[in-house]
């Protein structure tokens, strides 16, 4: 239930990158009452911000968050970092339109990303319904994903069957009618990696009829990210689309030093004409499906086709040739080392937390990685691939915003999904001094806010919706560790979704007050 609120006597930041003054913000109805030296306001509960920043609540750009609302006891990790929205179906993983045909292969290849939920056959529609009959934690925009479109259309096939691509567009289309804010891809990962250039422009021009965004993990994050880059490029001008990249990075050993090519491809764009930004995690590891290590042709046919080939000692040895080379579709193995890569997911608990290097112990790495695959096709790791110079460079770009990258709020995720935007904030802003304060509130709020057309949000003025962080900029901060990423997350202080107060003093009051928030 919403009441009248006053934030009193806080720094205030509009999230539009103007700095920071010392006032007070009311909130009634649900939005920004207004904003300044307001004096007493009758009825009103009192909020002493004194000392604190008033912040636009953060909005994440990148979550994979999507089958959260289905768990049985609301997630507030989210909140409890100052997030109050995200765009989830990210990386083509979205959940649906699912059909009974594509329910299997779907549940077998987002096994990691599932929650432990079973995954039911349903349209956009009526995912979205669930998910608002389920009631959400924060609100939450969706993607609908490129891999969930091709699966349904074309099972795990890599070769595109009569017929499949003009399912595609139609099943985006009524993705978009039903709400989707964009379509994602994750070019990588099966079956998406198959897609050629046509593909994607055909999905393209549907999403540009309806104004929305094209989100891409693109299919190459390291030695050839430039060409990955023009390729997202060209998918967005054809259908005349804001384009958001994924999770900006250089990515593995030979791309290190490539953050300022990545970057002057992104200002290309925006000058010929493309609304192009993106989105980055701050930290140096990332985490995946550990099958993202392999060829991509080593995935064709789904999870049970790849056992078999990796259980062919032949097979084995070709694609552990291919993957030495570290080309797009050679997997990530050659972007890290062995001992960089830990295991966050698998069927045997006795390998979760461990090196693929420490579980080998002395013998072949790579029969490692294939002998865990063949024991769990789903598991997931976490694999740390970029130098800090990079991260920081791509970070201090004004066209870069935030996105976690999050998984499930299970087991051993990576600690971006527990502390991603307090440890931008804490470690970047206040300790290394990466970024003004302003800056970095306008890229965790209204950058995000825009590109994905979520009107009224990401900023404090008077009008908006009533989504505010109060943090103490001070303390805010997260000090989780790849193996033990839950730590609590410090400074948060309030978090109001829709005018109603859901973190008090640092604590989550129970309330599901998100909402699906519709393209």
């Amino acid at each position: 239930m919403t009441q009248t609120v006053v934030l009193r006597g806080g720094t205030v930041f509009d999230g539009l990158g103007s700095p920071g003054s010392v006032g007070d913000v009311l909130v009634a109805d649900g939005r920004i009452g207004a904003v300044g030296d307001l004096g007493d306001v009758a009825g009103a509960r009192e909020i002493d911000c004194a000392g604190l920043f008033v912040a636009p609540g953060f909005i994440d750009a990148h979550s994979h968050s999507d089958v959260v609302p289905f768990m049985p006891d609301p997630q507030p990790f989210k909140l409890l970092q100052g997030v109050t929205a995200e765009i989830a179906g990210n990386c083509g993983f979205s959940f649906a339109p699912v059909t009974s045909d594509s329910a299997q292969l779907v549940e077998s290849m987002y096994e990691g990303l599932a929650c432990g939920t079973d995954v039911v056959s349903a349209s956009f529609a009526q995912f979205l319904t669930r998910v608002e009959g389920r009631g959400l934690t924060n609100h939450m925009a969706f993607l609908v994903g490129h891999h969930t479109l091709r699966l349904a259309a074309n099972g795990a096939d890599d070769e595109l069957r009569p017929g499949a691509l003009t399912q595609m567009c139609r099943q985006a289309a009524e993705a978009f009618d039903a709400g989707a804010v964009g379509f994602s891809t994750g070019l990588i990962y099966p079956p998406g990696c198959f897609a050629q250039y046509s593909e994607l422009a055909a999905i393209a021009q549907v999403a540009g009829a309806y104004g929305r965004v094209y989100a891409t993990h693109m299919r190459d994050e390291g030695e050839y990210v430039e060409d990955a880059i023009d390729e997202a490029v060209a998918v967005a001008r054809a259908g005349g689309l804001r384009l958001q990249i994924s999770h900006c990075k250089a990515a593995g050993k030979a791309a290190h030093g490539k953050a300022g090519a990545l970057l002057a491809r992104i200002e290309r764009a925006r000058l010929d004409g493309v609304d192009v930004v993106g989105d980055q995690y701050p930290y140096l590891a990332g985490g995946t499906v550990m099958l993202a290590l392999l060829p991509n042709r080593a995935t064709v046919g789904g999870s049970a086709a790849m056992v078999e080939r990796l259980t062919d000692p032949g097979l084995r040895a070709d694609l552990r040739e291919q993957a030495a080379h570290g080309r797009p579709g050679d997997g990530m193995w050659a972007s890290t080392e062995p001992s960089k890569i830990i295991i966050t997911e698998h069927k045997d608990p006795g390998v979760v937390g461990r090196t693929i290097a420490d579980v080998a112990d002395g013998s072949d790495p790579f029969d490692t990685l294939c002998t865990l695959l063949t024991g769990d096709p789903a598991a997931m790791i976490v694999l740390e691939m970029m130098a800090e110079e990079d991260v920081r460079r791509i970070m201090s770009s004004p066209l870069v915003g935030i996105g976690s990258d999050n998984g499930p709020p299970l087991g051993l995720q990576h600690p971006r999904t527990y502390g991603c935007f307090p440890r931008f904030l804490g470690t970047y802003v206040r300790e290394e001094q990466l970024l003004t304060w302003e800056e970095a509130l306008r890229k965790a709020t209204s950058l995000t806010a825009r590109q994905f057309g979520l009107a009224g949000r990401g900023v404090v003025v008077p009008g908006a919706h009533a989504d505010v962080t109060v943090f103490d900029p001070d303390r805010i901060g997260h000090a989780g560790t790849y193996v033990r990423p839950d730590v609590p997350v410090e400074g948060v202080h309030t978090v109001m979704l829709g005018g109603e107060v859901v973190v008090d003093d640092g604590k989550f009051t129970g309330a599901r007050a998100g909402q699906v928030l519709r393209g």
